[in-house]
């Protein structure tokens, strides 16, 4: 088992103390960074790569502001920024998820979910996590796993010359979901032809 792997494992089977978090690699990261989070377990996972580097707990939001699960990217950074939201409630080192107002930042960390729907990080572990990513970084927010996870479709599963490069720790990626396709037979192309073409032409000595 690989190290990322191996950290993996262990921090799936524990809760981080609220507020708390580790960071695995100091950099500086070369690599795609990628984030996981997970509402059950209220924690974040940070990979670079295929490698976890680091890991917090989490406070995401509350049964009446959840928090949406699904594959985001960072729009917008601001280190000081207010919401325009909730009473102008401060955010520090703010990376905006969606355009409706949920976000990464800095902020009460319970360990349990208490926000309107944006992603409480232990302040510390939000500057540094800051001045890690970049526009475009991709998040990750799951009811539950946090390790990277692909999804496939059936028919690339069943093409033995697929290679697959996938975020994951570990030698094969985990698949979530496997796509039904079914191709019947009306299913398939037809690619229409004028018979005329395939006339034999008389040829005239």
């Amino acid at each position: 088992m690989s190290q990322a792997a191996a950290e993996v494992a262990a921090s799936e089977g524990q809760v981080m103390q609220p507020g708390g978090y580790r960071w695995l690699e100091e950099g500086p990261f070369d690599g795609p960074l990628y984030l996981i989070i997970s509402l059950q377990r209220q924690m974040v996972h940070v990979y670079n790569g295929d490698r976890l580097v680091g890991m917090a707990s989490v406070s995401t939001g509350t049964p009446g502001h959840r928090t949406p699960t699904g594959e985001f990217t960072i729009l917008q950074k601001r280190e000081w920024h207010r919401s325009n939201l909730y009473s102008n409630a401060p955010m520090p080192f703010m990376q905006r998820l969606t355009w409706d107002g949920v976000a990464l930042h800095a902020g009460h960390n319970p360990g349990y979910p208490a926000s309107h729907g944006c992603i409480r990080l232990p302040t510390a572990f939000a500057r540094t996590l800051f001045g890690m990513t970049q526009l475009g970084t991709l998040v990750r927010v799951n009811a539950d796993a946090l390790g990277p996870a692909l999804m496939l479709d059936q028919l690339v599963m069943n093409d033995p010359g697929t290679a697959v490069v996938t975020f994951t720790p570990g030698p094969k990626p985990p698949v979530v979901e496997q796509a039904k396709v079914e191709l019947a037979s009306r299913d398939v192309p037809v690619l229409a032809v004028d018979p005329s073409v395939f006339r034999p032409r008389l040829r005239r000595w």
